[in-house]
């Protein structure tokens, strides 16, 4: 009986989940082609606040830790571990005074109503990742224009994501290049914990009364000719604080 609750409660969450996706596919391409940049902006946080309240009807709590206040006036790097694709809603309203910009995979850009069309024209960066030498110019010429609009950036390190929890080791080039290109931005690990759980079925059916969180640890400040030692302090940092949060 339990079983059947959490598949009858998945297709409720999808059937608003989607239709959300598809309304405001059409809303951020009005947003975008008509009124600029910002309504496109205001348009996906809208869309990521709704998000957050139907993963309630799967009855998640969601906890949002953040031990500081962050200026608004500078680039930032946000730096987290990555485990499904539900904490990216997180990111998009928790942090959209920050203006955070994805570095995604390409194939991401096609096929998902709203969230391929916001990655394409909202500033975020797809990568291919097939093309190893192309996506570092790419991700150079990303934060020099995040760094220019004192936009903000997101960075998955791992590469892919863990799909147990557990992190994986940091592939550093993506992240380093950043650091290089960025010299101005703070430094903002982020402790994302069971957001694995989403996908631990291939997101059907959904898992009932996760507790969803998402800690931002204290901000870093780059140091020329420091960048290994702080890529070492980030990753540390991150691990310890998934740690803490499996607990």
């Amino acid at each position: 009986m339990k079983k059947l609750f959490r598949y009858l409660i998945s297709v409720v969450f999808y059937l608003c989940f989607g239709s959300f996706l598809l309304l405001f596919h059409a809303i951020q391409w009005v947003c975008f082609y008509v009124l600029g940049y910002l309504a496109q902006k205001n348009a996906v946080e809208i869309l990521n606040f709704f998000i957050l309240k139907f993963l309630k009807i799967l009855g998640t709590q969601i906890y949002f830790d953040q031990e500081q206040p962050l200026p608004t006036n500078r680039s930032i790097i946000f730096v987290a571990n990555h485990q499904s694709t539900y904490e990216v809603p997180l990111i998009i309203w928790h942090l959209r005074k920050h203006h955070p910009k994805f570095i995604s995979k390409k194939e991401l850009g096609n096929g998902i109503p709203s969230v391929s069309f916001n990655l394409r024209h909202g500033g975020s960066l797809l990568i291919d990742r097939k093309c190893p030498e192309k996506a570092i110019k790419s991700i150079e010429s990303f934060g020099k224009r995040l760094s220019k609009k004192k936009h903000s950036a997101v960075i998955f390190p791992e590469g892919t994501r863990s799909r147990n929890g557990k992190i994986k080791p940091f592939q550093k080039t993506g992240l380093l290049t950043l650091l290089e290109h960025m010299p101005d931005a703070l430094v903002v690990p982020i402790s994302i914990g069971n957001s694995w759980q989403f996908a631990k079925h291939n997101y059907f059916p959904m898992p009932l009364g996760v507790q969803l969180t998402m800690k931002l640890h204290p901000s870093l400040e780059i140091v020329p000719g420091e960048n290994e030692k702080l890529f070492q302090t980030i990753e540390k940092t991150i691990e310890l604080g998934v740690k803490a949060l499996h607990q």
